[in-house]
Protein backbone atom coordinates (compact mmCIF):
# COMPACT_ATOMS: atom_id res chain seq x y z
CA UNK A 1 0.00 0.00 0.00
CA UNK A 2 1.39 3.29 -0.51
CA UNK A 3 2.64 5.39 2.04
CA UNK A 4 0.67 8.34 1.20
CA UNK A 5 -3.06 9.72 -0.04
CA UNK A 6 -5.36 12.40 -0.56
CA UNK A 7 -7.34 13.29 2.39
CA UNK A 8 -9.70 16.25 2.81
CA UNK A 9 -8.74 17.44 6.02
CA UNK A 10 -10.52 19.48 9.03
CA UNK A 11 -7.41 21.03 10.06
CA UNK A 12 -8.78 23.88 12.88
CA UNK A 13 -11.85 25.78 13.46
CA UNK A 14 -13.38 26.61 10.30
CA UNK A 15 -10.17 25.79 7.72
CA UNK A 16 -9.92 22.88 5.24
CA UNK A 17 -7.73 21.26 3.05
CA UNK A 18 -7.29 19.03 0.65
CA UNK A 19 -3.56 17.60 1.14
CA UNK A 20 -1.20 14.60 0.80
CA UNK A 21 -1.12 12.40 4.44
CA UNK A 22 -0.33 9.28 5.63
CA UNK A 23 -1.92 6.14 4.10
CA UNK A 24 -3.27 3.99 7.13
CA UNK A 25 -0.78 0.87 7.23
CA UNK A 26 -1.73 -2.22 7.60
CA UNK A 27 -0.62 -4.45 10.85
CA UNK A 28 -1.83 -7.38 12.51
CA UNK A 29 -4.60 -6.07 14.42
CA UNK A 30 -6.33 -3.62 12.07
CA UNK A 31 -8.90 -3.00 9.22
CA UNK A 32 -8.57 -0.62 6.10
CA UNK A 33 -10.59 -0.30 3.46
CA UNK A 34 -10.43 1.41 -0.02
CA UNK A 35 -13.15 4.05 -0.02
CA UNK A 36 -15.63 3.58 -3.45
CA UNK A 37 -17.86 6.33 -2.33
CA UNK A 38 -18.67 8.77 -0.12
CA UNK A 39 -21.36 11.69 0.13
CA UNK A 40 -21.77 15.16 1.18
CA UNK A 41 -23.80 15.62 4.06
CA UNK A 42 -25.91 18.66 5.36
CA UNK A 43 -23.45 18.20 8.45
CA UNK A 44 -20.47 18.02 6.47
CA UNK A 45 -21.95 21.26 4.56
CA UNK A 46 -22.65 23.06 7.80
CA UNK A 47 -18.92 22.25 9.27
CA UNK A 48 -17.09 23.38 5.68
CA UNK A 49 -19.33 26.99 6.27
CA UNK A 50 -19.18 27.18 9.91
CA UNK A 51 -16.60 24.94 11.23
CA UNK A 52 -17.77 22.02 14.00
CA UNK A 53 -17.02 22.32 18.11
CA UNK A 54 -17.68 18.26 17.65
CA UNK A 55 -14.92 17.28 15.59
CA UNK A 56 -11.43 16.70 17.03
CA UNK A 57 -9.15 18.30 14.69
CA UNK A 58 -6.94 17.50 12.60
CA UNK A 59 -9.88 14.99 11.03
CA UNK A 60 -10.93 13.61 7.42
CA UNK A 61 -14.09 14.15 7.04
CA UNK A 62 -16.76 12.47 5.70
CA UNK A 63 -19.35 9.71 7.33
CA UNK A 64 -21.41 8.31 4.30
CA UNK A 65 -19.19 5.72 2.92
CA UNK A 66 -19.21 3.10 0.34
CA UNK A 67 -16.27 1.04 0.58
CA UNK A 68 -14.44 -1.87 -0.13
CA UNK A 69 -12.17 -4.16 2.66
CA UNK A 70 -8.32 -4.67 1.42
CA UNK A 71 -7.18 -5.48 4.83
CA UNK A 72 -7.84 -7.41 7.64
CA UNK A 73 -5.66 -8.06 10.19
CA UNK A 74 -4.26 -11.81 11.55
CA UNK A 75 -5.68 -10.23 15.11
CA UNK A 76 -7.92 -8.14 14.54
CA UNK A 77 -11.54 -8.44 16.54
CA UNK A 78 -13.14 -12.20 15.62
CA UNK A 79 -16.11 -9.60 14.68
CA UNK A 80 -13.98 -8.50 11.69
CA UNK A 81 -12.85 -11.95 10.55
CA UNK A 82 -16.01 -12.82 9.47
CA UNK A 83 -15.14 -10.15 6.69
CA UNK A 84 -13.54 -11.17 3.80
CA UNK A 85 -11.08 -9.29 1.23
CA UNK A 86 -12.44 -7.76 -1.47
CA UNK A 87 -15.91 -7.82 0.20
CA UNK A 88 -18.41 -4.56 -0.35
CA UNK A 89 -19.34 -2.56 2.49
CA UNK A 90 -21.06 0.56 4.05
CA UNK A 91 -21.06 1.67 7.80
CA UNK A 92 -23.47 2.92 10.14
CA UNK A 93 -21.00 6.16 11.24
CA UNK A 94 -22.35 6.77 15.00
CA UNK A 95 -21.14 4.24 17.52
CA UNK A 96 -22.36 2.79 20.34
CA UNK A 97 -20.28 1.97 23.72
CA UNK A 98 -22.29 -1.29 23.71
CA UNK A 99 -22.87 -0.53 27.38
CA UNK A 100 -25.15 2.47 28.70
CA UNK A 101 -28.20 3.03 29.20
CA UNK A 102 -29.56 3.36 25.77
CA UNK A 103 -26.79 1.25 24.12
CA UNK A 104 -28.65 -1.77 26.58
CA UNK A 105 -32.08 -1.13 24.92
CA UNK A 106 -30.74 -0.95 20.91
CA UNK A 107 -30.82 3.06 20.97
CA UNK A 108 -26.63 3.10 20.06
CA UNK A 109 -27.25 6.46 18.27
CA UNK A 110 -28.21 8.15 21.60
CA UNK A 111 -24.94 6.07 23.45
CA UNK A 112 -23.74 8.72 26.35
CA UNK A 113 -20.37 7.85 24.62
CA UNK A 114 -20.79 8.04 21.21
CA UNK A 115 -18.34 7.88 18.53
CA UNK A 116 -18.70 9.09 15.01
CA UNK A 117 -16.84 8.20 11.84
CA UNK A 118 -15.61 11.45 10.44
CA UNK A 119 -15.94 13.41 13.88
CA UNK A 120 -13.93 11.42 16.60
CA UNK A 121 -12.53 8.77 14.07
CA UNK A 122 -10.89 9.85 10.25
CA UNK A 123 -13.60 9.41 7.85
CA UNK A 124 -14.00 8.77 4.12
CA UNK A 125 -12.95 11.89 1.88
CA UNK A 126 -9.97 10.41 1.67
CA UNK A 127 -8.65 7.04 -0.60
CA UNK A 128 -8.57 4.97 2.18
CA UNK A 129 -9.50 4.51 5.80
CA UNK A 130 -8.93 2.80 8.77
CA UNK A 131 -12.48 1.33 9.87
CA UNK A 132 -12.08 2.19 14.25
CA UNK A 133 -12.08 -2.05 15.75
CA UNK A 134 -15.63 -0.46 17.85
CA UNK A 135 -17.04 -0.71 14.66
CA UNK A 136 -16.89 -4.28 14.22
CA UNK A 137 -17.49 -5.58 17.84
CA UNK A 138 -21.10 -3.06 17.48
CA UNK A 139 -21.95 -4.53 14.08
CA UNK A 140 -21.54 -0.53 12.40
CA UNK A 141 -20.20 -2.60 9.31
CA UNK A 142 -22.58 -3.80 6.74
CA UNK A 143 -21.75 -6.12 3.99
CA UNK A 144 -23.22 -5.16 0.30
CA UNK A 145 -24.18 -7.63 -2.21
CA UNK A 146 -21.39 -7.36 -4.98
CA UNK A 147 -24.19 -6.53 -7.37
CA UNK A 148 -25.07 -3.13 -5.82
CA UNK A 149 -22.74 0.03 -7.25
CA UNK A 150 -21.82 2.73 -4.97
CA UNK A 151 -24.32 5.10 -6.66
CA UNK A 152 -27.24 2.90 -5.35
CA UNK A 153 -25.82 2.40 -1.52
CA UNK A 154 -24.01 5.23 -0.42
CA UNK A 155 -27.11 7.24 0.30
CA UNK A 156 -28.23 4.55 2.90
CA UNK A 157 -27.10 6.41 6.30
CA UNK A 158 -28.71 9.40 5.94
CA UNK A 159 -31.69 7.76 4.76
CA UNK A 160 -31.83 5.36 8.17
CA UNK A 161 -31.49 8.83 9.59
CA UNK A 162 -35.20 9.48 8.00
CA UNK A 163 -36.30 5.79 9.16
CA UNK A 164 -35.17 6.69 12.38
CA UNK A 165 -37.24 9.73 12.59
CA UNK A 166 -40.57 7.84 11.05
CA UNK A 167 -40.69 4.96 13.34
CA UNK A 168 -41.24 7.37 16.43
CA UNK A 169 -43.98 9.19 14.11
CA UNK A 170 -46.33 5.61 13.78
CA UNK A 171 -46.72 6.48 10.23
CA UNK A 172 -50.14 5.02 8.72
CA UNK A 173 -51.36 4.43 5.33
CA UNK A 174 -54.43 6.89 6.01
CA UNK A 175 -52.65 9.79 7.53
CA UNK A 176 -51.53 13.11 5.45
CA UNK A 177 -48.21 13.52 6.18
CA UNK A 178 -46.53 17.36 5.56
CA UNK A 179 -43.04 17.98 4.69
CA UNK A 180 -41.14 21.08 5.77
CA UNK A 181 -38.44 21.23 2.96
CA UNK A 182 -38.17 19.01 0.01
CA UNK A 183 -34.44 18.74 -0.53
CA UNK A 184 -32.78 15.39 0.00
CA UNK A 185 -34.26 14.35 3.37
CA UNK A 186 -37.78 16.45 2.32
CA UNK A 187 -37.85 13.87 -0.28
CA UNK A 188 -36.68 10.97 1.08
CA UNK A 189 -39.20 11.22 4.13
CA UNK A 190 -41.77 11.20 1.25
CA UNK A 191 -40.27 8.28 -0.69
CA UNK A 192 -40.56 6.59 3.48
CA UNK A 193 -43.79 7.74 3.66
CA UNK A 194 -45.39 6.54 0.53
CA UNK A 195 -44.01 3.08 0.68
CA UNK A 196 -45.95 3.03 4.39
CA UNK A 197 -49.11 3.20 2.27
CA UNK A 198 -49.37 7.02 2.60
CA UNK A 199 -51.71 8.88 -0.40
CA UNK A 200 -51.47 12.65 0.47
CA UNK A 201 -48.01 14.00 0.73
CA UNK A 202 -48.00 17.86 1.13
CA UNK A 203 -44.29 19.13 0.60
CA UNK A 204 -43.60 22.94 1.83
CA UNK A 205 -40.96 24.50 -0.38
CA UNK A 206 -39.00 27.66 -0.85
CA UNK A 207 -37.03 26.97 -3.79
CA UNK A 208 -38.47 26.90 -7.28
CA UNK A 209 -36.07 24.42 -8.42
CA UNK A 210 -36.10 22.29 -5.52
CA UNK A 211 -39.98 22.24 -5.57
CA UNK A 212 -39.77 21.44 -9.30
CA UNK A 213 -37.33 18.41 -8.76
CA UNK A 214 -39.38 16.87 -5.78
CA UNK A 215 -42.70 16.96 -7.94
CA UNK A 216 -40.56 15.46 -10.83
CA UNK A 217 -39.27 12.40 -8.25
CA UNK A 218 -42.48 12.18 -6.30
CA UNK A 219 -45.39 12.18 -8.63
CA UNK A 220 -48.71 13.28 -6.84
CA UNK A 221 -47.47 15.36 -4.13
CA UNK A 222 -48.92 18.45 -3.06
CA UNK A 223 -46.91 21.37 -3.12
CA UNK A 224 -47.11 25.07 -1.03
CA UNK A 225 -44.72 27.83 -2.20
CA UNK A 226 -43.73 29.82 1.27
CA UNK A 227 -42.96 32.94 -0.63
CA UNK A 228 -46.49 32.64 -2.49
CA UNK A 229 -49.35 31.85 0.41
CA UNK A 230 -49.85 31.38 3.80
CA UNK A 231 -48.28 27.99 4.81
CA UNK A 232 -50.76 27.18 7.98
CA UNK A 233 -53.54 28.53 5.96
CA UNK A 234 -52.44 26.21 2.40
CA UNK A 235 -51.81 23.04 4.74
CA UNK A 236 -55.24 23.50 6.46
CA UNK A 237 -57.12 24.21 2.74
CA UNK A 238 -55.16 20.88 1.33
CA UNK A 239 -56.69 19.22 4.87
CA UNK A 240 -60.28 20.34 5.55
CA UNK A 241 -59.30 22.26 8.05
CA UNK A 242 -58.17 19.55 10.06
CA UNK A 243 -54.89 19.54 9.69
CA UNK A 244 -52.01 16.39 8.71
CA UNK A 245 -51.66 13.85 10.83
CA UNK A 246 -48.25 13.95 10.47
CA UNK A 247 -45.70 16.88 9.99
CA UNK A 248 -41.72 16.96 9.49
CA UNK A 249 -39.61 19.44 9.52
CA UNK A 250 -37.02 18.37 7.06
CA UNK A 251 -34.81 21.74 6.77
CA UNK A 252 -33.11 23.75 9.44
CA UNK A 253 -35.43 26.66 9.69
CA UNK A 254 -37.35 27.71 12.69
CA UNK A 255 -40.30 29.06 11.64
CA UNK A 256 -41.25 25.68 10.37
CA UNK A 257 -41.49 24.59 13.99
CA UNK A 258 -43.67 27.06 14.64
CA UNK A 259 -45.55 26.30 11.53
CA UNK A 260 -45.68 22.55 12.07
CA UNK A 261 -47.46 23.02 15.22
CA UNK A 262 -50.10 25.46 14.29
CA UNK A 263 -51.05 23.68 11.16
CA UNK A 264 -51.13 20.26 13.07
CA UNK A 265 -54.07 18.13 13.22
CA UNK A 266 -55.16 17.06 17.23
CA UNK A 267 -53.07 14.40 18.40
CA UNK A 268 -51.09 15.26 15.65
CA UNK A 269 -47.44 13.81 15.31
CA UNK A 270 -44.46 16.08 14.69
CA UNK A 271 -40.82 15.34 13.99
CA UNK A 272 -38.39 18.26 14.70
CA UNK A 273 -35.96 16.49 12.06
CA UNK A 274 -33.95 19.51 11.25
CA UNK A 275 -31.34 20.55 13.83
CA UNK A 276 -31.06 24.67 14.45
CA UNK A 277 -28.16 27.17 14.43
CA UNK A 278 -28.19 28.02 18.54
CA UNK A 279 -30.30 29.77 19.68
CA UNK A 280 -32.88 26.99 19.11
CA UNK A 281 -35.35 28.70 20.66
CA UNK A 282 -38.43 30.74 20.82
CA UNK A 283 -40.58 28.54 18.40
CA UNK A 284 -42.63 26.00 20.44
CA UNK A 285 -46.31 27.19 21.21
CA UNK A 286 -46.58 25.10 24.49
CA UNK A 287 -49.98 25.81 24.78
CA UNK A 288 -51.15 24.54 21.43
CA UNK A 289 -48.91 21.66 21.98
CA UNK A 290 -51.12 21.07 25.39
CA UNK A 291 -54.22 21.83 24.30
CA UNK A 292 -54.04 19.98 20.97
CA UNK A 293 -52.47 16.62 22.58
CA UNK A 294 -49.72 16.61 19.83
CA UNK A 295 -46.15 14.55 20.24
CA UNK A 296 -43.47 16.12 19.18
CA UNK A 297 -40.41 14.36 18.54
CA UNK A 298 -36.63 15.38 18.10
CA UNK A 299 -34.61 12.74 16.34
CA UNK A 300 -30.37 11.87 16.00
CA UNK A 301 -28.67 9.74 13.69
CA UNK A 302 -29.61 6.12 13.08
CA UNK A 303 -28.76 2.79 14.35
CA UNK A 304 -27.67 -0.15 12.67
CA UNK A 305 -30.97 -2.28 12.73
CA UNK A 306 -32.09 1.12 11.11
CA UNK A 307 -29.31 1.12 8.10
CA UNK A 308 -29.41 -2.54 7.46
CA UNK A 309 -33.61 -2.03 6.80
CA UNK A 310 -32.78 0.41 4.48
CA UNK A 311 -30.28 -1.76 2.61
CA UNK A 312 -32.49 -4.26 2.54
CA UNK A 313 -35.06 -1.85 0.55
CA UNK A 314 -32.52 -1.35 -1.75
CA UNK A 315 -31.33 -4.39 -2.08
CA UNK A 316 -35.29 -5.16 -2.93
CA UNK A 317 -35.72 -2.44 -5.69
CA UNK A 318 -38.31 -0.54 -3.34
CA UNK A 319 -35.90 2.50 -2.85
CA UNK A 320 -33.99 4.11 -5.25
CA UNK A 321 -32.09 6.50 -4.22
CA UNK A 322 -29.39 6.68 -6.89
CA UNK A 323 -31.89 9.34 -9.07
CA UNK A 324 -31.31 12.02 -6.26
CA UNK A 325 -27.58 11.77 -6.75
CA UNK A 326 -27.06 15.61 -8.31
CA UNK A 327 -23.22 15.14 -9.19
CA UNK A 328 -20.40 13.26 -9.20
CA UNK A 329 -16.39 14.61 -8.53
CA UNK A 330 -13.77 13.15 -8.08
CA UNK A 331 -11.91 13.79 -4.47
CA UNK A 332 -9.66 16.17 -6.00
CA UNK A 333 -12.06 18.34 -7.27
CA UNK A 334 -13.84 17.76 -3.33
CA UNK A 335 -13.06 21.79 -3.10
CA UNK A 336 -15.49 22.55 -6.33
CA UNK A 337 -18.13 20.19 -5.23
CA UNK A 338 -18.18 22.62 -1.71
CA UNK A 339 -18.94 25.13 -3.32
CA UNK A 340 -21.50 24.31 -5.75
CA UNK A 341 -23.51 22.92 -2.95
CA UNK A 342 -23.58 26.57 -1.75
CA UNK A 343 -23.88 28.31 -4.81
CA UNK A 344 -26.87 25.90 -6.62
CA UNK A 345 -29.88 23.79 -5.04
CA UNK A 346 -28.35 20.27 -5.74
CA UNK A 347 -29.49 17.45 -3.89
CA UNK A 348 -26.64 15.28 -3.13
CA UNK A 349 -23.50 15.03 -4.13
CA UNK A 350 -21.26 12.18 -4.21
CA UNK A 351 -17.03 11.82 -4.09
CA UNK A 352 -15.50 9.49 -5.61
CA UNK A 353 -11.49 8.70 -4.76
Amino acid sequence: MKKSMLAFVHTSKKEFALKSVPTPQANSDNVICKIEACSICGTDMRTYTKGSSKIDTPRIIGHEIFAELVHIGDTADPAAAQFNIGQKIIIAPAIGCGHCYSCRRGLTNLCKSLTTIGFQYDGGFAEFMEIPIAAFKMGNVIPVSGKLRAEEVVLCEPVACTLNAQELLNIQAEDTVAIFGAGFIGCMHAELARLNGVKKIIMVEFSGFRARQALEMIPGIVLIHPDKEDVVAAIKRETNAIGPEVLITACSVGQTHTQAIEAAAPRGRISLFGGLPEPATGFLNSNLIHYKELGVFGVHASTVKQNRQILKLVEQKQLNMEKYISKIYPLEKIEEAFVSLQQKPLLKIIIKP
